[in-house]
Parts: structure tokens; C-alpha cells; sequence
């Protein structure tokens, strides 16, 4: 059972596929016989001659729209149809086997010449798709088939191989075509509107009716004139429908036209049978051609149309949501375009922006040169940058840095510019203020500076000059023991005094403990000195500290250190000080604590002193953080942290 079960889809998947190939080689074989047998209804006779053949224009595009592998049930089925109709027609067996030769390489050239150059379904909507189809389905298997089938009859062999050539050629140029253009649109045509629909209903209407007085009518009714009657209705068909429109007129237009010459009426019935009958196929066949070249071309337009529409399309959505102030102007200079930021910026409509419009936003102070550098850069067709200020929809002008590129179009012809303005103000701002903490900085250590310069001019350098004239008095003195040791002790002490000045005026310049001793030796060192000299208390104490830190992490620390101490003697009013300096294994931490007046900080910032901008400063460079607790008459405490991992910047050019 499991057998059984496991041969039923495969049988009930070949059954499928031979009922829907027997149906298809019915199908192909009934129509191939109906389109047969409407070819025979316009031989001119008795001299056998078809001005249209669309029996292998049929088979040819049923071929082109079906897979390779049925292609031989369907060439079978369609060279069937014709046999039927051959035998029913009277033709004996000799011209039958030479016309169904002449049909099966006609359609076989035609078929895979125009398969081998479409991957896909066969479209053809452009002029290189055409030609391609044209190079094999209307020239080189016409050409085959008309030595072959030009044998079945008697007569002039050549005039007959030309009658025979445009024959088929004039069939493939027009029926297969609109078999194809049908099949590839059917689905987009159903979703057209009802006066789409009007449209070409009046278009064919007006074409049948024009085609019967120009060839089918009695002959005092029709004139050759009336052919040009002709022309508007095929240049709307092709310009409004496109390759399926004037396909399928053309084939309206041969169908009435051959039978009117058949029937002896309309323009090409003045002449013998041949002459007429190769007039009209020239008639149809560059007729044809010329105004499916047209409809080609318009298609390729409308496609390279939509095709900028969704391009501009996309653009203006990606434009929309971009956030960045976006627009376009034309080669006069005048813009075109402005994207929805720019407009919900400026507050303002896009009729109100468009042309110089926009220019009513730009600062008083800034137009003129924004205007100059515009102008300038349109003439020269080269990239240009402007910044100026942008009223904003609220009334503040915002810094905008605007950049403007030149535009061209395939044939590299100017088309324009398109720029994109950033709002620069914040940044503008913040590298105001990054130059202000720069300028604080330098003034910092010019300050710095002038106090050392004054330290050692005012103080220790009177004080050695001091010490110069004693010495030089106690030189010219009388000498008296007693006296001389007493002045030699006076003279030590004040030099000690100085030596001890300088030493300490040296270390807050530079600390040889911090460079060989390490950063808590270098604090213990400098609190000691400092509690000294300022003759007030600092309690140091520092623990778990790692063996090695960087020399930017100490050289920061160390001077965080002095600066603090610095602020809290001059502005606390205490007189004792914290100081604890400890490490974690992510960061190492500073605390400088009192318990003095405490101050505001926001105000402090804001005035003349830089030791907080200092110590702010510092730490960014290393990525740390500095936090102050304080509130008047409460006490102050500064904590200070550094990750042990820091940026590669470094702090030895403000050291």
C-alpha cells in the first residue's frame, strides 16, 4: 500500500501534464486552422497571391508565450492546422510539403532567434528590443522562408520570392507583435478606467470606419486621398496606446485593405495583380514600421518619465525625513525645491521659499555676502560654502552652514544646484565657549606667571638684595668677634628663610617627588609645605593606591591638589583641611575637603577666578569627573576621579 501511495501523485502529476498538452495541441491546432483559413480569404486569385500570411505570425508567438519543452507539441499541432486546411484548400501533396517545410524553418528562425536575445517574456518597448526582434522574426526568416515557398508555384520565381518575403514579413511586423503586446499588458489594461476603455473603443470605431472608405468602399466613393485620412488615427493609436495600439491597428488596417483588393476596390486595384499586390505590401509593411518605431520611442519616454518620477519621488521622501534643510534651484538661478525641514524651520509656505523667496529669512548682515558667494558659484558652475544666519520660526536667527553642488544631466548639460543646510548653531556655541575656557586657560597661566615674576621681584629678590648690603656693611664694619657672629647668625637665618621660599615656589612649579618618589609621596610632601608655609593644618592620608599610575594621571592629581588647597585657603576662612587620595581597580579618587563658608558655584564659575575652569579642564583630558559639595556656611568638599584606563589625549601642554 505504501508503494501505491507513493506512485499516485507522480501518476496524477503525468496525467495532469498530458491532458493539459493534449488540450493546448487542440487549442494551437484549431486556431492555426481558423487563422489558415482566414488567410485564404485574402489570396488574390486565380493567381494564388497573399499580400498577408498570419498563419506562422500565430504559431510564432504562441511559441514565444509557451515553455521550450512544449514547443514541440505546439509546432506540431499548429503545422496540423495548416495541413488541414491545405488538403481541404485542394493543394496536392508536392506544394503542401514545400509550404509546411517553408512555415516549420520560418517559425523555428523566428522563434529562437528572438528567444536567444529575451532571458524573459518578450517586450518590446524599446527600439533595442525591436530591432532584435525585427533582425530575425521580420528579416532573416521572411528571407528563408520565400526561397523555400516560392517553389510551390509557377510563374516569375523572383517577383514571387519579393511577394513571398513581404508576405510573412508584413505578418510577423504586425500580428505576432499585438499577440505579444496583449499578452504582456492584459492584466494592467483590466484595471484601466471606463474612459480608457471609451477611448480606444472611439479609436477603432474611427479607424474601421476611415479604413473602409479608404479601401473597401465602391470606387466612387474611395479615393486614394482618403489615405491620409489615415494618419491621425494611427499617430493616436500610437501615442496613446503604444505598441499594442498601433500593432493592432496596422491589423485592422491590412485586413481592410487586402480585402479590398481582392474585391477589386480602393487604391490598389489600378494596376496588374503583382503591381498592386506589391504596392500594398510596401503600403502596410513602412507604415507599420514607422509608426511602431514612434510608438517604441514614446514608450521608451513615458518609461524613462515614470522612472524620474519615482526617482524624484524617492528622493523627496528621503529628503522629508532627512534631518538636514534641504533644496534645489534651477539654471536662472531661482530655487525650486525645498524639503519639509527647510519649510517646517523657517515657518514659512513653499510657494512663500520658491524663487529668491528664501532670502527673506537670511540675516540683514549676512544677504549681500550670501547672495555674492550664490551668484558667483552659479556663473563658475563649481561647489560652494556659505554660512549665514536663518530666521527660525520662532523670530531667532540660527547659524546655518549651507553647501551648494552643481547638477547636470546625461549629456553633462547644467542643470542646476542642489544643496543641504546644518543648523551650526549649538556647535557654533560650543566652540565660542570652548575658545573662551582656552582664552580663561592662557590668562590662567599668564596670571600664574606674573605672580612668580612678582614673587621673586618683590620678595625674594629684595630680600637677596637685603641680604647683599648686610653683607657688604658687616665687610666694612670694624671687626668685633662678638658683633660679626651675631650679624653671621641674622644672615643664615634670612638665607634659610629664602632657600626655603624658593624650594617651595619651585615645588608648585614642578615636583621632582611626584617624577621619582610617586604621586603620595609628591601630596604627603606638598600638604606638609603647604601647611607650613600658609600656617595652617592638612590632614593626608592615602590607601590602596596601584604601584604605577601614568604620569598624566599624577601630573592632574597632583595639581587638582594644589589648586584646591589654593581656593580653600583663600576663600573658606578654615583652618584645617582633608585631604584623601585612595584607588579602586577601575579608578583612582581625590577628595580636598573644610569645613569653611562654602560658596556658590554657579556664581564662582561665572567669576574672575579660574581654579574651577582649571581643574574642569584637566580632567576632561583624562575623561574624569569633578564633583563639589557645598552649601554657604556648611563647608566644602571637592572629589576628584579618574578612570585608570584613560583616553590617549594628554595634559603635559597645560602641566
Amino acid at each position: 500500500m505504501s508503494f501505491i501511495r507513493g506512485r499516485l501523485p507522480w501518476g496524477k502529476t503525468n496525467l495532469d501534464s498530458l491532458l493539459h498538452s493534449a488540450i493546448l495541441a487542440c487549442l494551437v491546432a484549431s486556431l492555426s486552422y481558423l487563422t489558415a483559413r482566414l488567410g485564404g480569404l485574402l489570396v488574390l486569385r486565380p493567381q494564388m497571391l497573399w499580400a498577408l500570411w498570419p498563419g506562422c505570425a500565430l504559431l510564432v508567438a504562441v511559441l514565444l508565450l509557451t515553455p521550450h519543452r512544449l514547443w514541440s507539441i505546439v509546432l506540431a499541432a499548429g503545422l496540423a492546422g495548416f495541413v488541414l486546411y491545405d488538403a481541404q484548400a485542394g493543394l496536392t501533396l508536392r506544394p503542401t510539403v514545400i509550404l509546411i517545410v517553408s512555415d516549420t524553418v520560418e517559425v523555428l528562425i523566428a522563434a529562437f532567434g528572438v528567444s536567444y536575445f529575451f532571458s524573459g517574456p518578450v517586450r518590446l518597448n524599446s527600439v533595442r528590443s525591436l530591432t532584435r526582434y525585427s533582425l530575425f522574426a521580420v528579416l532573416l526568416a521572411p528571407l528563408a522562408a520565400a526561397f523555400i515557398a516560392t517553389a510551390a508555384f509557377s510563374g516569375d520565381y523572383w517577383i514571387r520570392w519579393r511577394i513571398g518575403f513581404f508576405t510573412e514579413a508584413l505578418a510577423l511586423l504586425t500580428v505576432t507583435p499585438a499577440i505579444l503586446s496583449w499578452a504582456s499588458i492584459g492584466l494592467t489594461w483590466s484595471r484601466k478606467s471606463r474612459a480608457f476603455y471609451l477611448e480606444a473603443t472611439a479609436l477603432i470605431a474611427g479607424l474601421s470606419i476611415l479604413g473602409y472608405v479608404a479601401f473597401a468602399a465602391p470606387k466612387q466613393i474611395s479615393s486614394p486621398v482618403l489615405l491620409y485620412s489615415l494618419l491621425p488615427i494611427l499617430l493616436w493609436s500610437a501615442l496613446r496606446f503604444g505598441l499594442a495600439g498601433i500593432s493592432t491597428s496596422m491589423v485592422l488596417v491590412a485586413l481592410l485593405s487586402i480585402w479590398g483588393a481582392v474585391h477589386g476596390r480602393g487604391p490598389f486595384t489600378t494596376s496588374e495583380p503583382l503591381t498592386n499586390v506589391m504596392s500594398l505590401q510596401l503600403f502596410l509593411f513602412f507604415t507599420a514600421a514607422t509608426f511602431m518605431l514612434l510608438a517604441v520611442l514614446m514608450e521608451e519616454q513615458k518609461r524613462t518619465e515614470r522612472a524620474f518620477r519615482e526617482s524624484e519621488k524617492r528622493f523627496r521622501l528621503m529628503a522629508d525625513t532627512a534631518p538636514a534643510l534641504i533644496w534645489m534651484a534651477g539654471p536662472d538661478k531661482l530655487c525650486t525645491y525645498f524639503n519639509k525641514p527647510w519649510l517646517d524651520f523657517t515657518g514659512r509656505s513653499i510657494d512663500s521659499e520658491l524663487g529668491n523667496g528664501w532670502t527673506e529669512g537670511v540675516h540683514s548682515e549676512d544677504l549681500q555676502r550670501c547672495m555674492d558667494t550664490y551668484s558667483r558659484s552659479f556663473d563658475v558652475r563649481e561647489e560652494f560654502r556659505m554660512e549665514y544666519r536663518l530666521r527660525r520660526y520662532d523670530g531667532e536667527y540660527r547659524w546655518v552652514v549651507d553647501i551648494g553642488v552643481p547638477r547636470f544631466d546625461q549629456d553633462r548639460s547644467f542643470i542646476g544646484y542642489i544643496g543641504i543646510g546644518i543648523d551650526m548653531t549649538e556647535r557654533k556655541r560650543a566652540e565660542e565657549a570652548l575658545t573662551n575656557v582656552n582664552r580663561r586657560l592662557l590668562e590662567a597661566q599668564e596670571k600664574e606667571r606674573t605672580r612668580i615674576g612678582r614673587d621673586l621681584h618683590d620678595d625674594i629678590g629684595q630680600r637677596l638684595a637685603l641680604l647683599a648690603v648686610e653683607l657688604e656693611q658687616l665687610h666694612q664694619d670694624p671687626p668685633n668677634l662678638p658683633r660679626i657672629r651675631y650679624r653671621i647668625g641674622e644672615l643664615h637665618k634670612q638665607t634659610s628663610e629664602i632657600a626655603t621660599d624658593i624650594q617651595s615656589l619651585s615645588h608648585e612649579l614642578h615636583s621632582a617627588k611626584l617624577q621619582y618618589l610617586g604621586i603620595a609621596a609628591a601630596m604627603r610632601g606638598f600638604c606638609r609645605e603647604f601647611a607650613q608655609q600658609q600656617k595652617v593644618g592638612v590632614d593626608f592620608k592615602t590607601h590602596d593606591l596601584a604601584d604605577h599610575l601614568s604620569p598624566d594621571i599624577s601630573l592632574c592629581l597632583f595639581r587638582v591638589l594644589q589648586e584646591a588647597l589654593h581656593n580653600s585657603v583663600k576663600h573658606s576662612g578654615a583652618r584645617h583641611f582633608e585631604v584623601r587620595l585612595w584607588g579602586t581597580s577601575e579608578e583612582i579618587r581625590l577628595t580636598v575637603s573644610d569645613p569653611g563658608v562654602g560658596f556658590d558655584r554657579e556664581a564662582a564659575k561665572q567669576g574672575p577666578g579660574l581654579g574651577l575652569v582649571s581643574m574642569e579642564e584637566r580632567l576632561k583630558l583624562l575623561n574624569g569627573t569633578l564633583a563639589i559639595v557645598t552649601q554657604p556656611e556648611k563647608g566644602t568638599a571637592v572629589h576628584v576621579s579618574v578612570p585608570l584606563s584613560p583616553g590617549s589625549d594628554s595634559i603635559r601642554a597645560v602641566g
